[in-house]
C-alpha cells in the first residue's frame, strides 16, 4: 500500500473535525441570514406595493374631484351663456317691436318710464330721453363687459348702474346680473346678498325665480345645506311652473330628502 493511500485512510484529527464542524455551522448560518434577507426584502416589497395602491387611490380621487369641478364650471358657464342669449333676444325683439310701431329709438320714451331719482317732474321731453339713453347705454356697457368674461370690471359697472339709475326699469335685470357676476367669481356671500335683495325687491319680476334659485345655489356652495334645501323648496312652491322650479327639484334630488351633501 502506498503512503498516500495510508494518509487518506487515516482518521481526521480533532482540529480537522472542528474545522469541518465550523464550516458546516457557518454554512447553516449563511443560509438563515440569506433567508431572513429574502423575507425582509419581500416584506419591504409588500409595503411599497401597499403604498403604491394608496397613492393610486388618492390620485383617482383627486382626478374625479377635478373632473367634477370642471363639469360644474362648464354647466355654470353654459347656464350663463343661455341666459345672456335669452336676454339679447328679448332686447332685439323689443327694439324691433318699437321700430315697427314707429319708434326711432331702442330705448323707452319718457312717458313709459319713471324719471331718474333726483330729476324734476317738469323735466323736458329731451331731458327724459337723454336720461333713458344714459341708463340704456350704461346697462349695455356693463352687459358687454360681462359677456366678455371680464367679471370684476362688470361688477363695478353693475354697482355704478344701480347707484346712478335707481329709478331705471332695468334695475331688476342689473341686480340679477350683478349677482351672476359675483357668483361666477365664487364670491358667494355677496352673490347671496344680491339675489336675496332682488327677490325681496322684485318678487313678481321675471328674474325672481332664477334669483331665488341662485340664492339657494349660493347657500349650497357656502355649505348652508339646510337653508339651501329650504330655499329650493320655496322656488318650487312660489314659482311651480318655471324652469327654476324644475332645476330646484333636480338639485333637491341630488342633495337627498334631508338636504344633505349632494350625491356623487
Amino acid at each position: 500500500m502506498l503512503l498516500a493511500d495510508v494518509a487518506e485512510a487515516r482518521d481526521p484529527t480533532p482540529t480537522e473535525l472542528k474545522l469541518s464542524d465550523l464550516d458546516n455551522r457557518l454554512g447553516r448560518v449563511e443560509a438563515v441570514v440569506n433567508n431572513q434577507s429574502l423575507l425582509e426584502l419581500s416584506r419591504r416589497i409588500d409595503e411599497l406595493e401597499a403604498q403604491l395602491r394608496q397613492l393610486r387611490g388618492a390620485q383617482e380621487e383627486t382626478q374625479n374631484a377635478a373632473e367634477a369641478l370642471v363639469k360644474q364650471q362648464r354647466d355654470l358657464y353654459a347656464d350663463l351663456d343661455r341666459r345672456l342669449g335669452a336676454l339679447e333676444t328679448a332686447v332685439r325683439t323689443a327694439a324691433m317691436s318699437r321700430a315697427n310701431s314707429g319708434g326711432s329709438s331702442p330705448v323707452e320714451s319718457s312717458e313709459s318710464r319713471p324719471a331718474v331719482a333726483g330729476a324734476s317732474s317738469t323735466t323736458s321731453g329731451s331731458g327724459a330721453v337723454n336720461a333713458a339713453v344714459d341708463d340704456q347705454a350704461a346697462y349695455s356697457r356693463a352687459f358687454e363687459t360681462l359677456k366678455a368674461g371680464n367679471y370684476v370690471p362688470a361688477i363695478a359697472q353693475w354697482l355704478d348702474f344701480l347707484k346712478n339709475y335707481p329709478a331705471s326699469k332695468l334695475q331688476e335685470n342689473a341686480q340679477y346680473w350683478l349677482g351672476e357676476s359675483y357668483y361666477v367669481t365664487r364670491d358667494y356671500d355677496n352673490a347671496a346678498l344680491v339675489f336675496k335683495g332682488l327677490v325681496n325687491s322684485f318678487p313678481n319680476s321675471a328674474k325672481a325665480p332664477d334669483g331665488l334659485l341662485k340664492l339657494a345655489f349660493c347657500q349650497y356652495e357656502l355649505k348652508h345645506l339646510a337653508e339651501a334645501a329650504a330655499t329650493l323648496k320655496q322656488v318650487q312652491s312660489r314659482y311651480p311652473d318655471s324652469d327654476a322650479a324644475r332645476l330646484a327639484g333636480e338639485r333637491l334630488a341630488k342633495m337627498g330628502a334631508g338636504g344633505g351633501a349632494a350625491k356623487r
